[in-house]
């Protein structure tokens, strides 16, 4: 117990110490992982920790994330990106395979050999690119999707590379070769079976996951909810993901493909999001210890003999898959900014990689000893990837941002006294109420696809983002009387409230606020004209409750008066001490008038309230 507590607490300060100083400086969640492990390396070795099993449990949390991943993909959604995941994905793993498989051949490997390092390294890092992308934003843009498309066929591709790595086995390896358990660690119910059955046998366990996600899965999710506790429902969404794991891996399958297949028939469930929330924290970290055992199993005995080697032959696998993305991204329709996310996204090896090295030893296609070079060129290559997103930060988004001509924005070609910045749920009502009573405002989002979808309907938006200053000018917001920002996100709220109110003090700005806090912070930035977005929907609540309570409808309506008018005038008296260079927490000045105020207003708002109650009686 001590060991395994010694052990625990090691990796979770390697990681709580890594990770935060690596984000610090723009390197990612993930390269802090693996440097993490890295650190950790030698104490592991000491303690003669067996990194290897630590690492298959570790990635686990490659099975969680494609559930989660499957779970905000509705199968209408998967079937719209059946393009991409033919010509991108299929692409791509066909185009690396070759192109690696032909530079093996160059440094005189084997045909065999050279096939199987082409079939390795083709794959990327699901794990790497998800997590990333997932951090910084990208993952729904144009580039961001077409690297998830190419990752899901790669995941897919898995299946039939485990089927013919053991058809390139070299004659003289054939000591090494190893049983099916022994490779996989685990039980194949299928080793044993004709090809045809194995075949049968495994469409039939994809056929029952698919069954389970849609007949059994949401009854028993019912049945479990009606419990009302909170952990029983957790353990039960456990049970449904390690259940398909184990359901794959008992046929040969990838664990991470049942995953993801059952997060896909779950999607439309209506405790998807339930579930998304209670196995996030069991993928987080089994992610992080994943990432932190890559760093961990680096023989850095063998990196400092042939290291020299081994960055030589990680930069080459690098850069020809990025030359083969190049292409395919090309020749598919990615441009510009979206085609280097998409080339800097995927040329690193990836974490299926560990797990295809070691079958293709104990099947004996690689010996030891080039197995172990070539994990670490693995390694060295996954190392690469938060550098790579690095240059795409740093260079290539920077640059197009910079140089990004107006253009590329709607060309806005009304002149209107009114802008909406944001079309979504509330810009969206805001602009029906105004077109009803004969008011024509000039309405940006950036949200393309809800921009195609809103001229279906002959609804003209602009695309763009509001808070360009380039694109407000274009729109009139010189001329413009009223601006109403009814952007999602509150530091695109405050960026947009800032600029206006400090350049065009005439402007009426009717500002969207996400809660209290922010219609102080919108206040102190010169916004006079701030609405919470869940205000006016509590009030209503509320009068509900008082009429449930036995009061009529116009005392429950002269409640809510007096209580609004309360807190309308104390949020007026708190704004003016408020300050943007500090937390209200720490401002003692806005603390003392919360308590005034309180003292003040309680008293007074009970007996209006017991007037009004009195009168409705």
């Amino acid at each position: 117990m001590t060991g395994f507590l010694i052990l625990a607490f090691l990796i979770l300060v390697a990681g709580v110490v890594a990770v935060p100083l690596a984000s610090r400086f723009g390197l990612g969640s993930v390269l802090g992982y693996l440097l993490a492990g890295m650190a950790i390396s030698p104490v592991l070795a000491s303690l003669r920790v067996n990194v290897e099993a630590l690492q298959v449990f570790a990635e686990f949390g490659v099975v969680m994330m494609l559930f989660i991943i499957g779970l905000e993909i509705e199968p209408k959604r998967l079937w719209a990106m059946r393009g991409k995941l033919a010509g991108l994905g299929g692409g791509q793993v066909l185009l690396t395979t070759l192109v690696i498989a032909g530079i093996a051949l160059i440094d005189r490997q084997p045909w065999q050999t050279a096939l199987a390092i082409g079939m390795v390294l083709a794959l990327s890092s699901t794990a790497i690119i998800v997590q990333t992308l997932t951090e910084k934003g990208l993952l729904k843009t144009e580039g961001g999707e077409a690297s998830f498309s190419v990752l899901l066929v790669q995941d897919v591709a898995v299946i039939p590379i485990l089927a013919l790595i053991p058809l390139l086995a070299l004659p003289e390896l054939g000591g090494a070769a190893a049983s099916g358990e022994e490779v996989h660690g685990g039980i194949d119910l299928t080793a044993q079976m004709s090809g045809w059955l194995a075949g049968l046998t495994r469409v039939g366990a994809v056929a029952a996951v698919i069954a389970l996600g849609i007949f059994a899965i949401r009854p028993l999710f019912r049945y479990i909810a009606k419990a009302n506790l909170r952990e029983l429902f957790t353990a039960a969404a456990l049970v449904v993901v390690i259940g398909i794991a184990l359901l794959m891996s008992l046929v040969g399958l990838s664990p991470a493909l049942g995953a993801f297949l059952a997060g896909v028939v779950l999607a439309t469930s209506e405790y998807r999001h339930e579930l998304e929330s209670d196995i996030n924290p069991f993928k987080g970290l089994l992610l992080g210890l994943f990432f932190i055992t890559v760093g961990a199993g680096i023989d850095f005995d063998l990196a400092g003999t042939i290291w020299t080697s081994v960055v030589f032959w990680a930069a080459v696998t690098i850069a020809a898959k990025m030359a083969v993305l190049l292409v395919v991204g090309w020749l598919y329709g990615l441009r510009r900014q979206a085609l280097w996310l998409f080339c800097l996204s995927l040329p690193q090896a990836g974490e299926f990689a560990f797990v295809l090295i070691s079958f293709a030893v104990g099947n004996a296609v690689f010996d030891q000893a080039f197995a172990d070079q070539l994990l670490l060129i693995v390694a060295l290559s996954m190392l690469a990837t938060p550098l790579l997103f690095i240059l795409y930060d740093k260079l290539i988004a920077h640059a197009y941002c910079a140089g990004q001509a107006p253009d590329e924005a709607d060309t806005i070609d009304e002149d209107n006294p009114i802008i909406i910045a944001g079309r979504g749920r509330v810009g969206g009502i805001v602009d029906r109420m105004l077109d009803a009573a004969g008011h024509r405002a000039t309405v940006i989002d950036y949200n393309s696809q809800h921009l195609e979808n809103l001229k279906k309907f002959g609804i003209t938006t602009y695309y763009g983002d509001a808070t360009r200053p380039d694109l407000l000018a274009s729109a009139g917001i010189d001329r413009a009387r009223i601006l109403v920002v009814a952007l999602d996100e509150r530091e695109q709220i405050d960026k947009l409230v800032r600029y206006a109110c400090t350049n065009f003090p005439n402007l009426h700005v009717v500002a969207r606020a996400k809660d209290r806090d922010h219609v102080y912070h919108l206040w102190a930035m010169g916004c006079r004209d701030i609405i919470r977005e869940t205000y006016d929907s509590a009030l209503r609540m509320g009068r509900s409750v008082y009429e449930a309570l036995g009061h009529d409808r116009q005392a429950a309506i002269a409640m809510v008066d007096a209580w609004e008018e309360m807190d309308r005038t104390s949020m007026r008296e708190i704004a003016d001490v408020y300050r943007l260079d500090i937390p209200a927490y720490e401002n003692e000045e806005l603390l003392a008038k919360i308590r005034e105020l309180k003292a003040e207003w309680d008293p007074k708002l009970r007996d209006a309230m017991d007037e009004i109650a009195a009168r409705g009686r």
